[in-house]
């Protein structure tokens, strides 16, 4: 299948600021949610990344070991012109989009691929005493820096191909997102009929 186009939880350890080696390893399709732009709500399609850093490393659980840290960002599903994931897809790629390949563009061949990432630190909107981290930038490996082998087993969650245990394994706040979804609705709610969203996502300047 193909895909065109975080909150915290409890007390955690943050990768501090800075520029880092990183690859994508976690692509979860949340699906069409509710969202507030502008002060307006909206039903958008929305999709989560997720990097490992592998030149960072820290002890989580102690019966794990040493293990990379993870960042995400949660993007709406729009290659429109200004939309914040054709912006930080043609960051990473080093090149424009034209419009016929932003039209065809499959974002799960994200996965696996090597990427600089700007990681910032920034005040919550609710309590600005709590920092939460956040991808700032995404660009194309430099030359002459090689981003290590992948330490993370690959994670693909999409409706068209569904895996329980992979849902089962997120967090409770992702999962309870992607719950309220149209389509995690229509999938449990045994119609044959599947949502048709193309329009709600379709054009979107963000």
């Amino acid at each position: 299948m193909s895909i065109i186009a975080t909150k915290p939880e409890g007390n955690f350890k943050k990768v501090e600021p800075g520029n880092y080696v990183a690859r994508c390893y976690k692509m979860i399709e949340i699906g069409t949610v509710d969202e507030t732009y502008n002060g307006e709500l909206k039903r958008v399609k929305k999709v989560q990344l997720t990097w490992e850093l592998p030149t960072e490393m820290e002890i989580f659980h102690e019966e794990k070991g040493y293990e990379p840290y993870v960042v995400s960002k949660t993007y709406t599903l729009s290659m429109h012109e200004k939309s914040n994931l054709r912006r930080d897809l043609e960051s990473w790629r080093g090149k424009g989009f034209t419009e016929l390949e932003a039209a065809k563009f499959d974002i799960t061949k994200l996965l696996g691929v090597p990427c600089m990432l700007n990681i910032i630190h920034r005040p919550g909107k609710v309590d600005p005493s709590k920092n939460y981290v956040e991808v700032s930038n995404i660009s194309s490996m430099p030359k002459g820096i090689d981003c290590p082998d992948p330490l993370n087993p690959t994670v693909r969650l999409e409706y068209d191909n569904w895996d329980q245990e992979t849902f089962d394994g997120l967090s409770e706040y992702l999962k309870e997102k992607i719950q309220s979804s149209d389509e995690y609705k229509w999938m449990n709610s045994g119609s044959s009929t599947p949502v048709q969203v193309d329009d709600i996502i379709t054009g979107l300047p963000f």
